[in-house]
């Protein structure tokens, strides 16, 4: 006997299929990283992130305007600080004409409508690499805080439409969020890394940045990949404290992570998909092993199909300009 219902008939061609598709990839899903060094006309190819680079004010111009033409609507700022600017408490990172303030004003500059993030943490002005403030051999919390809140307030003033502090010490959503009320940048959103990991993935990004601890690891303040319950505390305790997105990082191990917090939160939910992430796809491609774009696609749908509702991906400009 035939069944009734044959589950084939919605996969039997593109146009139904296209149809019934659960889960649409468009350019609104995507936040973009953009690595900001000093100097001029430099474009600097990050070797274990092929086609990816760091760009300087000017050339950084010529990058929004391409993306603002793509319909891609945010990008996610980080800096790579020259080693003389770096100290101990990260005096760089509140210099309000600094390398990431001008960078900011260069985007708004060129796209006013363009939706900044910005990176906070002290790692790239660090003398240690390190997330916070170092004495005696460990990270120091509070302290740390204090000046994370000052950073963030310095990228308001500077133009920043949210900043995403990416540090993971304790309580700083509430000293941010206290310190940007309290100037007056109540409009000025969060995007708090929530549940970071410790992760072996990182390792290109502190190529790009030149950010990688001088001592140990990171694992004092990044979670352990071990696990699970930890993320769900650790997110609802940055809401409670003022997070108007948080974020789960890396992707697509941590896809779990990303449907438990969906199903427990009510704040938009976004992940990062990590430079190893990217650099591996990239390496397999070139040798010939995958399909470059079926798997770039491919992952970008795991991502939002587990609840994703942003994406901050290497892989942006590629997939938009495919999916055009």
């Amino acid at each position: 006997m035939y069944p009734l219902r044959r589950n084939r008939r919605l996969r039997a061609g593109h146009a139904i299929r296209s149809l019934v598709q659960e889960t649409i990839i468009s350019p609104n899903d995507f936040i973009v990283p953009l690595f900001i060094v000093e100097g001029k006309n430099v474009k600097e190819e990050i070797p274990s992130m092929p086609n990816y680079y760091r760009y300087s004010l000017d050339l950084l111009k010529n990058e929004v305007k391409e993306l603002w033409n793509l319909g891609l609507k945010s990008v996610l700022l980080f800096v790579k600080v020259d080693d003389k600017l770096k100290d101990n408490k990260g005096t760089e990172a509140i210099n309000d004409n600094g390398l990431m303030q001008q960078a900011i004003k260069t985007v708004k500059d060129v796209a006013p409508e363009m939706y900044v993030m910005t990176d906070v943490a002290l790692d790239p002005y660090s003398s240690y690499g390190h997330d916070g403030i170092v004495e005696d051999g460990k990270i120091i919390n509070d302290a740390t805080c204090e000046i994370l809140a000052k950073m963030s307030i310095s990228h308001a003033r500077a133009g920043a439409d949210m900043v995403a502090p990416s540090d993971m010490m304790d309580g700083r959503i509430l000293y941010i969020r206290e310190g940007l009320e309290e100037e007056g940048f109540t409009d000025t959103g969060i995007m708090s890394y929530s549940a970071k990991y410790a992760s072996a993935f990182y390792g290109p990004f502190r190529d790009a940045l030149d950010s990688a601890p001088g001592f140990g690891d990171k694992k004092t303040y990044q979670m352990d990949p071990a696990n699970r319950s930890e993320a769900i505390k650790e997110t609802l305790m940055d809401i409670d404290e003022g997070a108007d997105i948080v974020m789960v990082k890396p992707g697509l191990c941590y896809l779990d992570i990303v449907r438990d917090l969906k199903n427990e939160v009510e704040v938009p939910i976004s992940v990062y998909q990590v430079s190893g992430e990217y650099a591996m796809l990239k390496a397999a491609a070139e040798k010939g092993w995958l399909d470059h774009d079926a798997v770039m696609m491919e992952q970008v749908t795991a991502i939002k199909r587990a609840g994703a509702d942003l994406i901050a991906s290497y892989f942006a400009k590629d997939v938009v300009s495919l999916i055009n």
